[in-house]
C-alpha cells in the first residue's frame, strides 16, 4: 500500500503520528512546571516557532509554553529530554495524525533538513539519520522496514528540539 502525505513525499508504511501526552500538556499549562520538574517559559511567538501539539508553525503574537518534554515513558541511556513549544491554550484545531507532517518549506512544521532516529520496542536506538524533506517518508519507509523499529522520533537538529513520534498504523488502523 502506499500513502502519499500532505507534502506529496511517498509512504508505503502507513504511520500515525503520536499526539502530545495529555498529562504532560495538562501540568505545563495548569502548574508552570514540564517533565525536569522545572518552571516552564510563558512566551509571545514571534512567529514561526515549532508548536508541537498542533505540528504547525506559531503565528506572530500567539502566546506559547517552552518546556522540556521527554517522549520516553522508561529510564535508559537513551531517555533524553528536549526543548518543545505548546500553545498556551488548547484550542480545537484539527490535526492529521494519519500522514506525515508537511516538510520542506519555511511555512512548514518540518523545514529542509532534520534528525530521524529509529527505537525498539524496549527504547532503545536502532538507527538515525539526518535527513533532507524530499527524502522524509523514505527514510521512514526504511527505517520501519528494520527488523525490530517499534517506532521514530524527529528532531530538529539546530535546538534539539523534539518534533514528533512516528508509530507504524496497524492494518486496524491504530
Amino acid at each position: 500500500m502506499t500513502v502519499t502525505t500532505s507534502t506529496g513525499v511517498m509512504t508505503r508504511v502507513p504511520v500515525s503520528v503520536a499526539a502530545m501526552p495529555e498529562p504532560f500538556l495538562w501540568r505545563v499549562r495548569h502548574t508552570d512546571l514540564d517533565d525536569l520538574g522545572q518552571s516552564v517559559r510563558r512566551v509571545v511567538a514571534k512567529g514561526g516557532e515549532p508548536c508541537r501539539d498542533v505540528l504547525r508553525r506559531a503565528r506572530p503574537g500567539e502566546r506559547l509554553i517552552l518546556a522540556s518534554f521527554t517522549p520516553f515513558t522508561e529510564p535508559g541511556p537513551y531517555k533524553e529530554y528536549g526543548p518543545v513549544f505548546v500553545l498556551a491554550e488548547p484550542g480545537d484545531e484539527t490535526v492529521c495524525r494519519t500522514l506525515l507532517p508537511r516538510a520542506g518549506r519555511p511555512e512548514d512544521y518540518l523545514r529542509e533538513h532534520f534528525v530521524v532516529r529509529a527505537y525498539s520496542a524496549s527504547q532503545e536506538i536502532i538507527d538515525a539519520a539526518y535527513v533532507d524533506a524530499p527524502s522524509f517518508g523514505q527514510t521512514v519507509d526504511g527505517f520501519f522496514n528494520r527488523a525490530g523499529a517499534a517506532f521514530l522520533h524527529v528532531r530538529f537538529p539546530a535546538y534539539g528540539c523534539f518534533a514528533l513520534r512516528i508509530d507504524r498504523r496497524n492494518a486496524d488502523g491504530e
